[in-house]
C-alpha cells in the first residue's frame, strides 16, 4: 500500500517538475549519483578489498533508488570536497552530512532524519588527565580534526586555547590520537561508540555530549523540486517504519 501511495506522490512531482530539475535528470538517465566519503562508521563505510560501500546511509540510498526505479551509483568523495561535489554537479545527492550554516550558504538540505551529539575521544590511559571538555581546552593540548568536517569548525569554538591539527582524508582525526600525535579529537557520538569498540585503547571523555547536530542529505541549493521530492520520501519512510528498522539494524538511537 505504501509503495502505491509513493508512486502516486511521485507522479504528482513529475507533473510539477521542470526539465531543469535533478529529479527529471535522474529519471531520464535511470541513475541516481550519490556522493559519499566511505569513512564514517556506521553511516558509510567502504570495504577496501571489494570497493563496495555499506552502512546506514548506503541502505537509505539503495532504498531511495529502488523506490524511484533507477540504479544507484556511489561516487567517492571526501569531507573536504563533499560540498563542492554538489555545487559542481558531480553527484545528485550526498549521503548524510551535518547541517551547518557554512554548508547552507551554497548547498541545500533535505529534512533531517537523524540527530547526534558531539563527544571528545582520548586515549584511555589519559582519561584521568582529560576527564572533561575543559581539560582539553589548553595551550599544551593538540586536538585533531578531519579537514572539511563539521567537527573542524566546532573545534575552534570548543577549544580556542588548544592547538588544532587538521588532517586530510583518507587520514582521520582519531588516527592521530591513536598514534600519539594528538591528545584528542571530537566526533559524533554515533561514530565514537563504534570507535571505542573497534579500538579499545580509545575512550570517550565522560563529560556528556555537546552540540546536538542534525543529519540530512545535501542537494543542489536552488532545486526545490528535487529537495521537496526527497524530503517527502524521507517523511513517508519515517511513517512506514523503514528508518526505525534501520536504526535497530545498526544499533542506533531513535530519531
Amino acid at each position: 500500500m505504501l509503495r502505491i501511495i509513493f508512486i502516486l506522490v511521485f507522479a504528482v512531482f513529475l507533473n510539477n517538475a521542470n526539465a531543469d530539475s535533478i529529479l527529471q535528470k535522474v529519471l531520464n538517465n535511470n541513475e541516481l549519483r550519490v556522493g559519499t566519503t566511505g569513512d564514517w562508521d556506521p553511516m558509510s563505510m567502504k570495504d577496501p578489498a571489494t570497493n563496495k560501500y555499506k552502512g546506514f546511509d548506503i541502505d537509505v540510498m539503495n532504498e531511495l533508488a529502488k523506490d524511484m526505479g533507477v540504479k544507484v551509483k556511489f561516487v567517492p568523495t571526501d569531507w573536504k570536497t563533499i560540498v563542492s561535489g554538489i555545487t559542481a554537479n558531480r553527484y545528485d545527492i550526498s549521503t548524510s552530512v551535518t547541517k551547518t550554516p557554512k554548508r547552507a550558504e551554497v548547498a541545500g538540505f533535505t529534512i533531517t532524519y537523524y540527530k547526534y551529539g558531539t563527544v571528545p575521544l582520548v586515549l584511555k590511559k589519559n582519561l584521568k588527565k582529560f576527564s572533561t571538555w575543559d581539560s582539553l581546552n589548553n595551550k599544551n593540548v593538540t586536538i585533531a580534526t578531519t579537514l572539511g568536517t563539521s567537527q573542524e569548525e566546532k573545534a575552534k569554538e570548543f577549544f580556542p586555547k588548544s592547538k588544532l591539527k587538521s588532517v586530510e582524508a583518507p587520514a582521520r582525526d582519531f588516527q592521530e590520537v591513536l598514534a600519539g600525535r594528538a591528545d584528542g579529537n571530537i566526533t559524533s557520538s554515533t561514530e565514537a561508540n563504534k570507535l571505542v569498540i573497534k579500538y579499545p585503547q580509545l575512550a570517550i571523555v565522560p563529560d556528556g555530549e555537546k552540540n546536538p547536530a542534525f543529519l540530512a542529505m545535501m542537494v543542489a541549493k536552488n532545486d526545490k523540486v528535487w529537495n521537496d521530492y526527497v524530503s517527502k520520501w524521507i517523511k513517508n519512510k519515517k511513517e512506514s517504519g523503514f528508518f526505525k528498522t534501520l536504526l535497530a539494524k545498526y544499533n542506533l538511537k531513535s530519531l
